[in-house]
């Protein structure tokens, strides 16, 4: 009896870890969102810049935001933007858009793209944290 409940403890504990340590982290999400401020800008004030704004990026289809001048390809691209369409963009940008203006090498690691991901996902279309 008291083997089965430690077992039972075990296996609960190892559950609890296994989801904290895949959960996202968007403090980290942050800290890579600084390779893109060069371009990119979310928030309440944000801006398009050399590249456009990026509030409320989940949902929205590519080549949308006003007043940003998008390359041909990225508004001819059909993209509604959702995790896995982010995260195989991000990765290399120029492979899943050709002719795209954006020049990023990409993001390679997957739980950096995760963290990435759900910092941006913060971000309502005001610019406002959700």
């Amino acid at each position: 009896m008291i083997a089965r409940s430690l077992a039972a403890a075990f296996a609960l504990a190892a559950v609890s870890f296994a989801g904290t340590a895949n959960a996202q982290d968007v403090a980290a999400g942050e800290k890579s969102f600084n390779k893109c401020r060069a371009c990119h800008q979310v928030g309440e004030i944000a801006k398009n810049s050399v590249g456009p704004e990026l509030n409320g990026l989940f949902g929205r289809k590519s080549g949308s935001v006003a007043a940003y001048n998008y390359s041909d390809a990225n508004k001819n691209s059909g993209i509604t933007w959702d995790d896995a369409v982010f995260a195989d963009y991000i990765k290399d940008p120029k492979a899943k858009i050709p002719g795209t203006k954006m020049a990023f090498a990409g993001i390679k690691k997957e739980d950096e793209i995760k963290d990435l991901t759900a910092y941006l996902k913060q971000f309502g279309a005001d610019g406002k944290k959700k």
